[in-house]
């Protein structure tokens, strides 16, 4: 006989579940441990304390998933989407685009890519919209189940490829879409733009209530922005940290702790997670312990990391003393805190959610570089060429020449993919980054 939905969730999650999640994290906290006391001459310092915790929550949330059929309603969402009214109105959000990052990080992609090639989907097309089609095609779960959506919402601030795959799910999946489009930024934003996206935030209102049965309660609305603006603001400090010498977190620890500012920000466990990593970070500060043990370069990342390819990056790079001290990737999930209003929900998610990088220009961007470059005290810059995802590559040549000649740091394209280790060849990689260390080495 097959148990009941909210059994089988309170017994495989709420019981035995997060009781052996807790366990596993108490298992890696003692082994981080161990490595700090047997790793002292190291090139890198052994993981943050505080990733364990950080990969129990990922865990619980996909867990959550896992049994939520039946229980929750589920909403699968771009990572630009509007989110706290979902949250308010107890959806379960997934994120395709994280779980495929999950899948690029433990080098399972490429097989679900395949399966959407197959299917007669490009390999042009991005790799994170290729590894959920095909897993949703096939059927199968590389790494984690992910449940049937009862509502899709996708907002065009990262892409427009996100409208086309959505519109894919939707079709397969045969559940309500709701689209929100956010006008490009060339300038700053006028207010016939907020208006038009406040508008479109308003009438997806009405839709998500009806699939969740429930009307939207302000009031928790409010608490839940409330709660992503603070989880935005400590991550924010987290990585504005990385400023001093040497740096306490490299930009790699940023990829690998950014999962619950993505996926959670709503969620007060996130704003003790970050506090509890704000605070590790600030004792590396205080004991003057860098991420990279012999600090002798800083450099900032521009674009999406390598997921397959992460640990092999951090330890080529801090062999030669190289420190990756920022990304603007990791950034854009904190820079926007200051627009948040848990007073004006509505209004201020129509300003935060037209402002991602994605959705300004160029020129924007290369002003956001040459910040970073000053704040973080760089002395080059390395820009992922990323096959997958365009909009975030382009420019990235003029970009590349401007911080050379008017800033005065070099900086080196660096052909990859974000997820599909197809497009990434780990041998010239490797060589056109040992001459990127020593232009930087020559220019000090």
């Amino acid at each position: 006989m097959t148990l009941p939905a909210q059994v089988t969730y309170a017994m495989g999650y709420g019981l035995v579940g997060r009781a052996a999640l807790w366990r596993q994290r108490r298992r890696e906290e003692r082994g981080i441990r161990a490595r700090w006391q047997r790793e002292q001459d190291g090139v890198v310092a052994p993981p943050l304390l505080a990733s364990a915790r950080m990969k129990e929550l990922m865990s619980r949330h996909y867990l959550q998933a896992r049994y939520a059929t039946g229980v929750r309603k589920v909403a699968w969402v771009t990572s630009g989407a509007p989110v706290e009214i979902l949250q308010a109105l107890d959806f379960l959000l997934v994120y395709p685009e994280n779980h495929a990052a999950l899948c690029g990080a433990r080098r399972k992609a490429v097989d679900m890519c395949v399966e959407a090639e197959h299917a007669g989907y490009s390999r042009d097309l991005c790799s994170y919209a290729r590894t959920d089609i095909g897993t949703a095609l096939s059927g199968k779960a590389p790494v984690t189940r992910i449940p049937k959506p009862d509502l899709l919402f996708c907002c065009t601030n990262i892409c427009q490829t996100v409208l086309y795959w959505y519109r894919v799910l939707a079709h397969h999946f045969e559940v309500p879409l709701v689209v929100v489009d956010t006008p490009f930024l060339f300038e700053a934003a006028q207010p016939h733009q907020v208006d038009y996206v406040k508008q479109q935030i308003e009438a997806a209102i009405p839709i998500a209530e009806r699939v969740a049965g429930r009307q939207l309660p302000f009031p928790r609305l409010r608490q839940i922005v409330a709660s992503s603006k603070q989880a935005s603001e400590l991550w924010l400090a987290v990585l504005n940290r990385a400023q001093h010498r040497p740096a306490p977190i490299s930009a790699f620890d940023g990829f690998i702790n950014m999962g619950p500012i993505v996926d959670l920000r709503g969620e007060p466990e996130t704003v003790r997670f970050y506090e509890t990593l704000l605070a590790e970070v600030d004792q590396r500060i205080a004991a003057g312990i860098g991420a990279v043990r012999n600090e002798r370069l800083r450099v900032l990342w521009d674009n999406l990391p390598i997921w397959y390819r992460i640990g092999w990056l951090s330890g080529l790079l801090a062999t030669r003393g190289v420190s990756i001290v920022a990304s603007d990737y990791t950034y854009a999930w904190g820079e926007l805190a200051p627009m948040m209003d848990p007073d004006r929900p509505i209004e201020s998610a129509a300003q935060v959610y037209l402002h991602p990088i994605l959705n300004r220009s160029t020129g924007e961007k290369l002003r956001s570089m040459r910040r970073m470059v000053q704040d973080f005290h760089c002395d080059g810059v390395i820009l992922h060429s990323d096959r997958s995802c365009k909009p975030y590559s382009l420019g990235q040549i003029a970009q590349r020449d401007r911080l050379a000649n008017d800033v005065g740091v070099p900086s080196f394209l660096l052909e990859a993919d974000h997820s599909d280790s197809r497009a990434f060849s780990e041998e010239q990689a490797g060589n056109r980054l040992e001459a990127f260390v020593e232009l930087m080495e020559m220019r000090q």
